[in-house]
């Protein structure tokens, strides 16, 4: 009997790793055997698998089975390999021909129906790039996979179709009749519409504040009272960011199918929007749990925005890891098993009250907090944390004359077509560097090419030498002004704007 070849992919992280599927049957009593490193769950597929191709009517040889999974080095788990290990079985007891560099992703059920997997996209994507253009996946993947440029996809329902497909006897294999099953753990989920910005009252400030925080890919953090209308910004800022490019929108799409929180049909063009509660475990929103770490909700952001209300409610531990990803766009995670890196280039925006009881605005006559309970609340978000945070705005508590104004507020659209400009601007402008927004310039970069005269940052140089900004805070000021300067379409920023974008930086400290 000839040894029967197959490829599946093993993802790390949002690495995908192409891996041979070799099958060999032996000349004694009947055993499978599964070696490279399977965990627990690829190690029940020799079960599963048997019954499966049993019911398919292209039962696997009583011989004793050999898989081997290469590179063995690498661990393998998952469910992701049944498809590719039960095809190289029955390549090698002659079956089905050979599956030439065929790549298998689909987990089997006993019946032998195929079942979807999630992480669909990254895997398809790894295949394509090693060159395994060829890929046969459930029919619930399909489209998925199918977004994939080159990518030439085949989906079947059920294993018996597939061993068909591949040159099986028509009259042994057991064609049952289709069914469609939902995997019960992922579900379709509509991507939720953005909120729009003309629901806010008032606010001028935050609403400028939220739209150079969008212009320029800037962080944001808003201290105000119960009821100022933080949450309703922060929600409304995915609403007046720009559609994601092509490339952009693979990543994104990539990271949710590695997530299994739905079957992606299209790619994700709209910005993500991650909330997570405060009472949320640093796996949650870092990433992590069993085996290979998985991506978290700061990675789940990826390319949107990250909101933590009540910042310093969430534990301390989450809020100092989420410094690395801040400065490098990228999160590795380091487990005994092994190490995943997932990208997390998210905007992070931060609401807190101006105190524990919330009530310390104006003369602050009904707040009873002490001024040690507010020192100990603003002190849960480190000064370091807070060095990385561009715009820090405080927030009022609207009045009456801004629910009397009849006047309707500018809606999402048109400040989108403005931040839309400003992107613009920015990318014509940081092409020789490959950066795209302001956010992202170099610290060199801001003092050499793209130096502003002494005139201009007279203000923030002062600020400088009081210790009232760090050497950090000086560029991320600094970036600031230039996409005050690109919203108002001024080639450069002036005075002015370093002094808006100084405002900002310190109001927080003043309120």
């Amino acid at each position: 009997m000839a040894l029967g070849r197959t490829y599946a992919v093993c993802l790390v992280g949002m690495n995908g790793h192409v891996v041979e599927v070799e099958a060999d049957i032996g000349q004694t009593l009947p055993a499978f055997v599964l070696l490279g490193l399977p965990d627990a769950s690829l190690n029940e597929a020799k079960d599963r698998i048997r019954a499966a191709a049993r019911n398919a009517g292209v039962p696997l040889s009583r011989r004793k089975i050999t898989v081997n999974l290469i590179p063995a080095s690498l661990p393998k788990r998952g469910s992701a390999f049944d498809l590719a290990i039960v095809m190289s079985a029955l390549a090698a007891a002659g079956d089905v021909r050979a599956c030439g560099t065929t790549v298998f992703i689909a987990e089997l059920g006993l019946d032998g129906q195929l079942r979807p997997v999630r992480g669909v996209l990254p895997a398809v994507m790894a295949a394509v790039g090693a060159g395994h253009h060829r890929i046969v996946v459930a029919l619930e993947n399909e489209a998925e996979a199918a977004l994939v440029p080159a990518a030439d996809v085949t989906s079947f329902r059920t294993l018996a179709e597939v061993a068909l497909a591949f040159g099986a006897d028509a009259a042994q294999v057991k064609l049952p009749e289709p069914v469609v099953h939902q995997d019960p753990s992922v579900e379709t989920v509509s991507i939720a519409q953005p909120r729009d910005l003309s629901d806010v009252a008032g606010q001028q400030e935050a609403r400028f504040a939220l739209e150079v925080a969008a212009a320029g890919a800037h962080h944001l953090l808003m201290v105000g009272p119960p009821g100022a209308g933080k949450t309703m910004l922060a929600e409304r800022l995915p609403g007046i960011l720009p559609d994601l490019e092509d490339a952009h929108a693979m990543e994104v799409t990539a990271i949710h199918s590695l997530s299994g929180d739905r079957h992606c049909t299209e790619l994700q063009r709209t910005p993500p929007f991650e909330s997570p509660h405060h009472t949320a475990t640093p796996a949650s929103i870092i990433g992590g749990g069993s085996g290979i770490p998985r991506p978290g909700a700061a990675s789940r952001a990826h390319r949107g925005v990250l909101f933590l209300d009540e910042a310093p409610e969430y534990e301390r531990r989450v809020l100092e890891a989420l410094r690395e990803p801040l400065e490098s766009g990228r999160l590795v995670l380091h487990r005994a098993s092994g190490t995943a890196s997932y990208p997390a280039r998210f905007q992070l925006v931060l609401a807190l009250n101006p105190c524990p009881c919330g009530l310390a605005t104006g003369k602050g006559t009904d707040c009873v907090c002490t001024a040690q309970q507010r020192r100990r609340y603003f002190n849960r978000l480190s000064g370091p944390l807070l060095d990385r945070v561009d715009l820090q705005l405080a927030v009022r508590r609207v009045g009456l004359a801004d629910y009397a104004d009849t006047r309707v507020a500018e809606s999402s659209a048109v400040v989108a077509a403005r931040v839309a400009a400003a992107r613009g601007a920015q990318r014509e402008r940081l092409r020789p560097w490959d950066v795209v927004t302001n956010s992202e310039i170099q610290g060199r970069i801001l003092r050499s090419e793209l130096a502003l005269p002494r005139g201009v940052t007279a203000a923030l140089d002062r600020a400088l030498e009081l210790g009232l900004v760090s050497a950090r805070g000086w560029d991320r000021v600094t970036r600031v002004a230039w996409t005050i300067a690109d919203l108002a379409g001024r080639a450069r920023p002036d005075a002015d704007d370093v002094v808006t974008a100084l405002g900002f930086r310190l109001q927080e400290r003043a309120a």
